[in-house]
This record gives structure tokens, C-alpha cells and sequence, in this order.
């Protein structure tokens, strides 16, 4: 089935709460509405011919200037082999999105990770803590206006430039090889008087 074909069947069933399919593109998708996540993602799952039961992946993407976050959703269906893409738009100062981890076991781990890292809030979530820093850790990293605080309990996370690094010791390299290459020195003229 295509995308199209599916895009086509959903509309049908959900109506407005599901936005136009996306100028054709290598990824193409529909926003839906984020109060009717879960209605339509139970509908692609348990849908005859769509059968949409694999969660690939599930993340995020900041748009500060839209004052948005973007969950994406990557679908595939293993007995049909056709794949499908949505997103779902939430307010950037507080963003909210119903966990659809009752329709996929699997977006448990990725709504943690985007709760983690973007700072996104799953309603119903059954274990929505952070998963890749520590509790303690202060703002989203992944958010675009994100600054890092230099450091965490004592623990620098400032390093000098990789390239600077290879550079000197390039360098260093270099001048150990001229140094065995160049011939001896001749002694002083003041050892022959």
C-alpha cells in the first residue's frame, strides 16, 4: 500500500483531525491533531490492510522560530511491507503529547529519550523519567537554544579542538623524523685549535 493509499484511508476515517499528506519528498507525512494521537495510531495499527505494527522510531524535532516541537513518528508494517510517517506539533513552552506506548510497547524507550533530551511531557507515560542523563541534569540538550553549563558536579565537558590536537602531534612527529634524518653536527672550530 502507499503512502497515498493510507494517507487516503485515514482521512476518511479521522477527518480534519488529520492534515494534508506533504509535497512529495523522500519521507513524506501528515501532521495530525495531537488530542487524536493515540485514536489514530490504535486505527493504523489494528486496521486491516494497514496493519502498522512496528514502531520504527519516534523523536523530535525543535523549531524555536515556530515556537514548536515536532514528534515524528515512523511506521512500519512487517506483514504488509509498507511504511508510513506522521507528526504531531505541540507548543514549545510546554510541550504535550499522549503516549501512544499502549498502542507500541516500543515507545516507552523513545518517549523517554525525547522527554530527555527535548523535554517533552507523554500524559500516561508508565515510566516517563529520564533515560540518558542524570535526573539532576538541568534543560534539554537537544533543544536548539540549549547552552551547556560547562561542566557537571566538578566534571569538565570543555575539550580543545580534536584538530588542534592531531595538528601538534603531527608536528611533533615530523620533527622527531627530521631530527633522525639530519647528519650529525661537525664539532666547533675552537676543539681544533
Amino acid at each position: 500500500m502507499t503512502t497515498n493509499e493510507i494517507h487516503e484511508r485515514l482521512k476518511a476515517r479521522f477527518g480534519e483531525d488529520v492534515g494534508p499528506l506533504s509535497e512529495p519528498k523522500v519521507d513524506p507525512f501528515c501532521v495530525v491533531k495531537a488530542e487524536r494521537i493515540v485514536d489514530v495510531c490504535r486505527f493504523l495499527q489494528a486496521e486491516p490492510g494497514l496493519e502498522l505494527d512496528f514502531l520504527e522510531d519516534l523523536t523530535a524535532v525543535d523549531w524555536p522560530k515556530k515556537n514548536l516541537i515536532e514528534i515524528v513518528y515512523h511506521l512500519v508494517s512487517i506483514t504488509h511491507r509498507h511504511t508510513f510517517t506522521m507528526k504531531v506539533e505541540t507548543d514549545r513552552a510546554a510541550p504535550t503529547v499522549r503516549t501512544v506506548s499502549s498502542v507500541w510497547k516500543g515507545a516507552n524507550w523513545f518517549e523517554r529519550e525525547v522527554y530527555d533530551l527535548f523535554g517533552v511531557d507523554f500524559p500516561g507515560h508508565p515510566d516517563l523519567r529520564r533515560i540518558m542523563l542524570p535526573d539532576d541534569w538541568t534543560g534539554h540538550p537537544l533543544r536548539k537554544d540549549y547552552q551547556e553549563a560547562g561542566g557537571y558536579h566538578g566534571i569538565s565537558n570543555m575539550r580543545e579542538n580534536p584538530l588542534v590536537e592531531l595538528k601538534r602531534l603531527d608536528d611533533a612527529k615530523k620533527a622527531e623524523v627530521a631530527a633522525k634524518a639530519a647528519p650529525p653536527a661537525e664539532p666547533e672550530a675552537s676543539a681544533k685549535a
